[in-house]
């Protein structure tokens, strides 16, 4: 397939109510996942499309809970970047895998390794809390 930079391009628009702002998020669902056959294929992943799916549906439920639809349309216009760069070519395999289909996220750590990292960030509050000490009931 021959690269043509404005195959996928589409102009930034801004929502005008959440319904509009859904319906542009559902649209970027369905190009992604409908394409995931041909990111299998122009990628030569060994992985399958329905893994990729998967990795696709992933980065979708993170941000399953913004309400807000300027927060939803720069998000919107993020992935339409991704999507128009991954179809287009313009990514190597190993940051389709990294970034794409890799889990995001910090693995989970015992406690003697928060120790020798000389932290423990579950007992860390952050400052905007407007809790001042936390152990005094």
């Amino acid at each position: 397939m021959s690269t043509i930079p404005a195959r996928l391009a589409r102009s930034a628009r801004v929502s005008g109510s959440p319904q509009e702002a859904r319906k542009r998020v559902i649209q970027l669902y369905r190009d992604w996942y409908r394409s995931a056959p041909e990111i299998c294929s122009i990628y030569a992943l060994n992985v399958t499309p329905a893994f990729v799916r998967h990795c696709v549906r992933g980065h979708f439920e993170e941000n399953r809970y913004v309400t807000d639809p300027r927060v939803i349309d720069v998000l919107v216009l993020k992935g339409r970047q991704e999507y128009q760069e991954t179809l287009n070519c313009w990514k190597q395999l190993d940051h389709v895998m990294g970034v794409l289909l890799a889990p995001r996220g910090r693995p989970q750590r015992t406690f003697l390794q928060k120790f020798y990292e000389g932290r423990d960030e579950d007992a860390v509050l952050p400052a905007a809390t407007g809790i001042l000490h936390p152990k005094i009931a």
